[in-house]
């Protein structure tokens, strides 16, 4: 997306505004496919949770490769609009978890599971979800960037202090797990993005979709490790993930508006909160607890997107049928499709 700075409103040809919707409307659908593959075929994923880790590489990889130097002045021209992102999501998508896992009263491997997605960092879909609702794709940027980073220090103190109780919790191998498997893609991307700019850009329409099909397995595996406990827990997972990023999402938007940081902000703050990284979620659960607790991450892959887009949809649709459309600020959507 590009950006015209006399305006500072975002400047989307058909081809990307095209290419956006259809990466948000089509990565549920492929997430539930691989969903109902690894339900049906679970001998076709076996031994696949050791690959997890690295498959999670190459979607934070992906996401390295978007990334700009503008997407960190982004976070040092409104730290306090940042900050009060992150707070909002390391605050609000943890203490969800941990309460709808006590008042569903769900078994200790799920609501540790539970907990865990409420711990991860922003997933980077957040972004595109934001700029088709008309949010402030800067700030969804900014807040997405900034939590991956620090996700290493906070997610799994997080974990230890609420799932402890649930599952024990080796929150320092945690911190040497996520180092690898995103801090340190992240950065690989980065870097790779600045040493070989012009190929990489000949590259970004694709990176998306191999992200969504990385996903997609990831999802796979995770789903044919438990296969035989998904009947009997799907229904309490499903309402433990509707209830956790639907929360998140109402939330994020209050803690926007009682900010006073306007509409499109506050809109980028709803899908901040509420959408998470799912797929770092489940590649936690299968290493530190079991293939059941990364259950809940892998619906929560499928159903957070589902809800972002449709509550995009509806949110634009309200602005132009407004007289005031809510419009917004610069920035990009570029990111990869992420759960």
């Amino acid at each position: 997306m590009r950006t015209d700075q006399q305006s500072n409103t975002p400047t989307a040809t058909t081809a990307e505004q095209r290419g956006a919707r259809r990466a948000v409307t089509l990565f549920p659908v492929l997430v539930l496919l691989a969903g109902a593959l690894g339900l049906l075929a679970p001998g076709t994923f076996s031994g696949g949770s050791e690959a997890v880790p690295y498959l999670l590489g190459v979607v934070m990889f992906c996401m390295g490769v978007t990334m700009t130097p503008q997407d960190f002045k982004g976070v040092a021209r409104r730290p306090w609009a940042v900050a009060l992102g992150l707070v909002a999501h390391y605050v609000f998508m943890p203490g969800l978890g941990w309460l709808i896992a006590h008042a569903l009263h769900l078994s200790p491997q799920l609501a540790a599971g539970v907990i865990l997605v409420g711990c991860a960092p922003s997933g980077t879909a957040s972004n595109v979800v934001t700029y088709l609702a008309r949010g402030d794709v800067a700030l969804s940027v900014s807040v997405a960037t900034v939590s991956t980073v620090i996700a290493p220090l906070v997610t799994p103190p997080l974990t230890l202090l609420l799932a402890g109780e649930y599952l024990p919790v080796d929150a320092g191998s945690m911190v040497t797990d996520i180092l690898k498997t995103v801090l340190l893609p992240v950065l690989a991307g980065l870097v790779v993005r600045l040493i070989a700019g012009r190929w990489v850009t000949r590259a970004l329409p694709v990176l998306p979709w191999l992200s969504a099909l990385t996903i997609a397995v990831i999802v796979a595996v995770v789903v044919a490790g438990s296969a035989d406990a998904i009947k009997s827990a799907a229904a309490m997972v499903l309402l433990a993930v509707v209830l956790h990023n639907g929360l998140g999402l109402a939330l994020g938007y209050g803690a926007g508006r009682l900010a006073g940081l306007g509409e499109p902000a506050s809109r980028a703050m709803s899908f901040e909160v509420g959408m998470q990284n799912s797929g770092l979620a489940a590649s936690l659960a299968t290493a530190h607890f079991s293939p059941l607790a990364a259950l809940p991450a892998a619906v929560f892959s499928v159903w957070h997107n589902v809800s972002g887009a449709l509550a995009a949809a509806w949110l634009a649709r309200r602005d132009r049928a407004g007289a005031t459309p809510a419009g917004t600020t610069a920035g990009t959507a570029g990111g990869t499709t992420e759960s």
